[in-house]
């Protein structure tokens, strides 16, 4: 009874049993797993502006809806090409001293995984314009607006970053949309997150539960143009084919689209394009996405065919020639 009415004795015996606690659960568990796991060698390091804005992301409250982690199970397939693992979060380090928002990898998906968003989407003008209001490129988006990441100006300069936003969703105001600097850090975030690859010969981590494809009798069922040209296109060159004036070209009455040089329409899609000034540069979408010569006939034939088009089919015999003309001359 004597300890427990020595109040120091009491209080430095629970202090030096919580030191030691901590010690053993906390601190040197994290130093083993630093030491054990590196970031991958094709890992590119965050630059100043990404850090700041991952801090806008953060302050934002953009972790309560999106994850970063791909899970190993099949349906996360569409999030990276492979499941994370440890290494994809060694090289992330404390925000500062007194925070420790190391890893963003989130609670809840209600917004998609930004894991790859980087690779997925790293058109600048399209992130610009869904952080201003994402109901410009997607319609049914439930995401907030940020309309205070930018500001709207009469007169801007080169340095300025323009957004090219429709006047309807202006809400009655004159002038361009501009992009502060936090938009600009928040952007450079979203642009890094990039899925590394594993280094050669490494055994990469398996998709689980994989779908069952039903018995088709040795009959395989062509690409649906329209469901990937959803999941792929639909988000800059909208629905109806139109996309959105200084942003994004439409493809209905497009001469490309409706055109036959086939050679140019494969290359836009793999490689993307650089349109400036008059629109956003377009991504590499079709080799971001991971496309085959059949999926890509299936896209062209939807868009050649579709909002007024009549244009005429094209072969995925043809399509493969170029797609193999195409990767060839990217490697070079």
């Amino acid at each position: 009874m004597e300890f427990f009415n020595n109040h120091t004795r009491l209080f430095r015996t629970a202090f030096l049993f919580f030191a030691g606690l901590t010690l053993l659960v906390a601190i040197l568990p994290a130093i083993n797993n630093q030491q054990n796991n590196q970031p991958l060698p094709s890992a590119e390091p965050v630059t100043e502006e990404a850090m700041k804005g991952k801090l806008v992301f953060i302050s934002n409250g953009c972790v309560a809806c999106h994850t970063q982690q791909v899970r190993n199970v099949d349906m996360d397939k569409v999030w990276g090409s492979r499941p994370s693992i440890a290494a994809d979060y060694a090289g992330i380090k404390r925000t500062d001293t007194w925070r420790n928002t190391a890893t963003l990898m989130g609670t809840e998906r209600t917004g998609s995984d930004l894991t790859d968003i980087g690779n997925r989407q790293p058109s600048s003008d399209w992130n610009l314009v869904h952080l201003f209001n994402p109901r410009i490129v997607v319609k049914e988006s439930i995401m907030p607006a940020y309309p205070w990441l930018f500001t709207i100006q009469k007169e801007t300069t080169a340095k300025d970053v323009v957004v090219n936003v429709p006047k309807e969703y202006l809400n009655g105001k004159e002038g361009k949309v501009v992009a502060t600097e936090e938009a600009r850090y928040l952007l450079a975030y979203l642009q890094s997150l990039k899925q590394a690859k594993l280094p050669d010969g490494s055994p990469t981590p398996d998709f689980l539960y994989k779908r069952k494809q039903a018995a088709s009798g040795g009959n395989t069922q062509a690409p649906d143009g329209n469901l990937l040209y959803t999941a792929n296109c639909q988000s800059c060159h909208q629905a109806n084919g139109e996309g959105l004036p200084g942003a994004f070209p439409s493809l209905k009455g497009s001469p490309v689209v409706n055109g036959n040089n086939l050679q140019l329409y494969v290359d836009i899609i793999m490689n993307g394009y650089d349109a400036r000034p008059e629109f956003g540069v377009m991504p590499a979408v079709g080799t971001n996405a991971g496309l085959s010569a059949a999926e890509v006939t299936a896209i062209i034939n939807h868009e050649r065919n579709s909002w007024g088009n009549k244009a005429e089919k094209v072969t995925e015999a043809d399509v493969k020639k170029l797609l193999d003309f195409v990767k060839l001359k990217t490697a070079k």
